[in-house]
């Protein structure tokens, strides 16, 4: 077709029917396929999302056996971990007995025991299963005695720990190296 040869008013009509299709191409392509495409995109984000859910829920499934024997084994753990660890009875006899046994080859006296104090919730995690209960202890040991005593102590007892420890020398001036302690001993307390 030979655009030159149309009458002019024809020309125009032609040329602002073609503007106008172009247009309303645009306005479609922009407004409405572009949105759809987004949708699209945001469909198939979602659906990717639940396949990986879903991917780690059949995971689940097919490990459930092993997440049992996890479970069991952690269990075990925890019961071999608290079987040194205060119950709810007799808090005070427990402790002395615990101290005691323990002092025994290290060159330390501990002959003050305060009353133990009431079992109270864990101040230093909040929502801790376990409670707490502190006693004051004092006694004479070397410096290095104590020392060796006091790490050991908090390695072999890892739910009780030693706080406020107080250093003082001995008033006896044929033992320079002897020092007299005062600290506290908080231990954890199994619930019941």
């Amino acid at each position: 077709m030979n655009f030159s040869k149309l009458p002019k008013e024809k020309r125009n009509q032609l040329i602002l029917v073609v503007i106008v299709t172009l247009g309303t191409l645009g306005l479609l392509g922009f407004g409405l396929i572009k949105y759809q495409y987004e949708n699209l995109t945001r469909l198939a984000n979602r659906k990717a999302n639940a396949e990986s859910n879903l991917a780690q829920m059949q995971d689940a499934v097919k490990n459930s056996a092993r997440i049992e024997s996890d479970l069991v084994e952690a269990k075990q753990t925890l019961s071999q971990l608290e079987s040194d660890i205060a119950s709810s009875g007799d808090l005070y006899s427990w402790l002395i007995s615990t101290i005691r046994t323990f002092k025994g080859p290290y060159k330390v006296e501990i002959p003050q025991y305060s009353q133990i104090g009431p079992t109270t919730d864990m101040t230093m995690l909040p929502g801790f299963p376990y409670k707490q209960a502190s006693m004051t202890v004092a006694g004479k040991a070397h410096y290095h005695d104590l020392g060796r005593f006091l790490a050991d102590f908090e390695n072999r007892f890892p739910h009780i720990r030693i706080l406020n420890l107080a250093l003082d020398v001995d008033g006896n001036p044929q033992e320079v190296e002897l020092l007299a302690f005062r600290m506290d001993i908080v231990t954890l307390v199994k619930p019941n």
